[in-house]
């Protein structure tokens, strides 16, 4: 039997800048379920929130998704190592 060259599993700092690539790439998804979230407010007129609630809250779902996709910017940075095992050999 020969033995595997490459190892079973991945190096935790791959594994981790995978990991946050695809957290990256959910963003939109969770930003359109959040932003969403308004038009599923009860339209009842005794229990409905005012408009300025609603605009309110959507400024903070902005203002969080832009500081959670800086966040995961910051960590994605290209690593030489990283790079150097995603590109395709020559």
């Amino acid at each position: 039997m020969s033995r595997q060259k490459t190892p079973v599993f991945l190096q935790r700092a791959s594994y981790r800048q995978r990991r946050l690539r695809d957290a990256a790439k959910l963003m939109p998804v969770l930003g359109g379920i959040l932003l969403a979230l308004p038009m599923a407010w009860s339209h009842d007129p005794s229990g409905e929130p005012s408009n300025s609630d609603r605009v309110v809250y959507i400024f903070g779902v902005w203002i969080l998704l832009i500081v959670l996709t800086a966040i995961f910017a910051n960590r994605m940075r290209a690593d030489p190592v990283d790079a150097a095992e995603d590109a395709p050999p020559q």
